[in-house]
């Protein structure tokens, strides 16, 4: 939850008028829960004059506030779909948008959309107007900047391997983790993505276990369509997850189904901790 006054750049607002309301965020709208405020003004700044329109727009935007792709494009989209319940509305300032945007357009380019006309930077007020102003430097201050994925070409999804070949690539790269996925429709009809279960490391590199769900979550959600090529039925897969994270990337090497009867998989992990790599 964030302090929402420490976003605002205070000075003059802009009248909303008397032709909105107050209504409480619907469950739908999971990506504006827990971010400070539970009621939002509709019509919203997008110009959504019903709640069945806002649930509708939003739902394409849900999935890239997922991606965490900026640290703040939750409360960027959010004041946009859901401003909160305040005598003006606020707008997000114009350097918030272009931070999200110089972040999150390139996750939108993956999946073949440009940034939109809609949320052209241009259109919000400068920083010195009333507005939700970026805390990414200080955000760097506050939190350990995590490495990001990024939209990469898929890697090839093994199916015959040696124990020997195994090893070698795990030689080749600097992470491993073992994961479970599972595919679901949502009620939109999207495809959604779980980890059922802990990420297992088998190598660790530089992450962290506690770090390393959500980082692999947001690797499947930017490249979706490497995600739908690995996940060919809705029963829960195991996979190993091989890469290597290089200047602040995290970039998926080598991709393997684990069947229960994959004895090399096993065999490979056993012998790692014993591996000299040459």
């Amino acid at each position: 939850v964030f302090a929402l006054s420490g976003f605002l750049r205070v000075t003059t607002g802009f009248d909303i008028g008397l032709s909105t309301k107050c209504v409480v965020i619907p469950k739908e709208m999971d990506m504006c829960h827990k971010i400070g405020y539970s009621e939002m003004r509709l019509p919203n700044l997008m110009g959504h004059t019903s709640m069945a329109e806002v649930i509708l727009k939003s739902t394409t935007w849900q999935h890239l506030a997922h991606t965490d792709c900026h640290p703040h494009v939750r409360t960027f989209l959010c004041s946009l779909f859901a401003p909160i319940c305040l005598d003006t509305f606020i707008h997000p300032c114009r350097s918030m948008c272009v931070a999200v945007r110089d972040s999150c357009a390139p996750v939108l380019a993956c999946h073949g959309h440009p940034w939109p006309d809609s949320l052209d930077c241009d259109r919000f007020p400068a920083d010195e107007d009333m507005c939700l102003a970026s805390l990414t430097k200080e955000y760097k201050y506050l939190h350990k900047v995590l490495p990001k994925p990024a939209c990469q070409a898929c890697p090839a999804v093994e199916e015959f391997f040696t124990h020997k070949r195994v090893l070698e690539v795990f030689c080749d790269n600097n992470f491993a983790v073992k994961v479970k996925l599972s595919k679901k429709r949502t009620v939109f009809g999207d495809q959604e993505y779980n980890i059922e279960c802990q990420v297992e490391f088998i190598t660790q590199g530089s992450l962290l276990p506690y770090e390393t769900q959500s980082m692999i979550q947001q690797w499947l959600l930017i490249n979706e369509n490497c995600t739908q090529k690995m996940t060919l039925t809705h029963r829960p897969m195991v996979y190993l997850l091989v890469g290597n994270i290089e200047e602040g990337i995290i970039l998926v090497n080598q991709v393997y189904r684990w069947q229960r009867r994959d004895s090399q998989l096993t065999l490979a992990t056993q012998k790692w901790r014993y591996h000299k790599c040459l």
